[in-house]
């Protein structure tokens, strides 16, 4: 009986641990709390190959995905740039970044080696979430189970990837 009374005690708490966190199951491998999606592409540019520096061809994909769309985990307290950061590093790719004391954030400058401004004087990473773009920086943003995030690469202020926001049109 008192080993019914554990393992149901067990369950309920995991289960309140979970709702605390706002996370509703942990990721795969149950290393973390959460989890999300995580994709980055850089498609503008192949439509303004014109206006790339030219010793950067190379390192635009074919169909200009970077990173497919895939799970990755987290934990609470830790920023879309915490993961960003962390899965990057985990697959090899590039990330060059810098802390913005005004802002008091990170900005992201690079992504697989391509950079702001290598596509165009209005070009540089964005990133959305849940298809909205926050109007902070990423290391300002703390994910929620199951967000959708997007690292996408402008080469029109953000006017190319549908921010309008950036663009003086915003809502």
């Amino acid at each position: 009986m008192k080993t019914k009374l554990f393992a149901i005690l067990a369950v309920l708490f995991a289960a309140a641990a979970l709702a605390f966190t706002g996370c509703k199951t942990p990721d795969k491998a149950g290393e973390y709390d959460c989890s999300c999606t995580l994709y980055i592409d850089c498609k503008t540019i192949l439509d303004n190959m014109d206006e790339l520096d030219p010793e950067k061809a190379e390192l635009i994909p074919e169909d200009g995905v970077i990173l497919e769309r895939v799970t990755v985990g987290f934990n609470e307290g830790e920023s879309v740039y915490d993961l960003l950061l962390r899965e990057l590093r985990a697959r090899g790719i590039h990330i060059e970044s810098s802390f913005t004391p005004v802002y008091n954030s990170a900005y992201v400058e690079g992504i697989n080696n391509i950079y702001e401004f290598d596509c165009g004087p209005l070009s540089g990473w964005e990133y959305r979430v849940n298809g909205q773009f926050p109007n902070y920086g990423c290391s300002g943003y703390y994910p929620k189970d199951g967000d959708a995030i997007e690292f996408l690469y402008t080469c029109d202020l953000g006017a190319d990837i549908g921010d309008a926001y950036s663009q003086g049109r915003g809502e």
